[in-house]
């Protein structure tokens, strides 16, 4: 386990074997990770995923620097010198979290995507008991969405109060039975992902999305942490505005669905 430092201070993370090569086959899971001004936390991430996952599965880590106006990207370029899997990305500005998980999504290589938060809130450790619920017989037929439910927050009371109405709101109008829409470690198809409409905030209504493309989705109960460094980039005020634009917009575009029931096809194999 690697000491906790701050990137000018940077010590290798030590390369590792997966069960699969990444130069002759595609990874089975792509983390991607939204960061915006997290120079102070991502180290300690990386390491608690690499940690979380050696050995388990082969997998990809890809960083999307969202505009960050810290050392974000500095710590970001200095983490892929040593960590083969570990692919970053950087935009011009910040477009928002939603904006850079759609680019990390894009490039991404696997099948199954798990997204979660920069700060170091998300536990790594559950990623493993997100994919586990992949392979188990009875799951959904058409499950294409897994989201983290934060049953103990490690908020401020305002973040948790707002967050719960939030979701009170949003649960009675779009009916998409999720308990936390606004966590961020979510596992889920890519393909069902890209064929979404996408727009900045979608990560706060992707169950209600998927539900609306015929996809079924599961919440399962995960561990929050206190945030170790920084200041959040969310807060009440920056997002009840567009909120209630975004929530209209989606009432729309639920109520504009129409999912084909087929009965035949009979297109030939090619």
């Amino acid at each position: 386990m690697l000491e906790k430092k701050s990137c000018q201070n940077y010590m290798p993370i030590s390369n590792y074997l997966s069960l699969k090569n990444t130069h002759l086959s595609p990874p089975f899971l792509s983390i991607v990770i939204p960061i915006l001004n997290e120079a102070e936390n991502l180290h300690t991430l990386i390491n608690e995923i690499q940690t979380a996952l050696e050995g388990q599965l082969n997998y990809e880590i890809i960083g999307i620097d969202d505009g960050s106006i810290d050392n974000s990207w500095l710590c970001l370029q200095q983490m892929t010198k040593q960590f083969d899997k570990f692919r970053i990305i950087r935009h011009r500005r910040s477009y928002g979290q939603s904006v850079a998980i759609l680019t990390g999504v894009k490039v991404a290589q696997a099948e199954w995507i798990v997204t979660l938060d920069g700060d170091g809130q998300n536990d790594p450790a559950d990623i493993l008991r997100l994919l586990a619920i992949l392979h188990q017989p009875d799951r959904p037929a058409q499950l294409q969405l897994i989201t983290g439910y934060r049953r103990k927050r490690r908020d401020t009371w305002l973040k948790r109060w707002s967050s719960k109405m939030a979701n009170y709101i949003r649960n009675r109008l779009l009916h998409d039975h999720t308990l936390d829409t606004g966590c961020g470690l979510k596992l889920f198809s890519r393909q069902a992902f890209l064929a979404l409409p996408h727009f900045n905030h979608l990560h706060r209504f992707l169950p209600a999305l998927i539900l609306r493309g015929g996809g079924e989705i599961l919440s399962v109960e995960v561990n929050h942490r206190p945030r170790q460094h920084g200041q959040s980039n969310y807060g009440f005020f920056n997002r009840l505005g567009v909120g209630i634009i975004d929530l209209l917009g989606v009432i729309w575009l639920q109520r504009r669905s129409t999912l084909a029931e087929i009965i035949e096809d009979n297109q030939e194999n090619v």
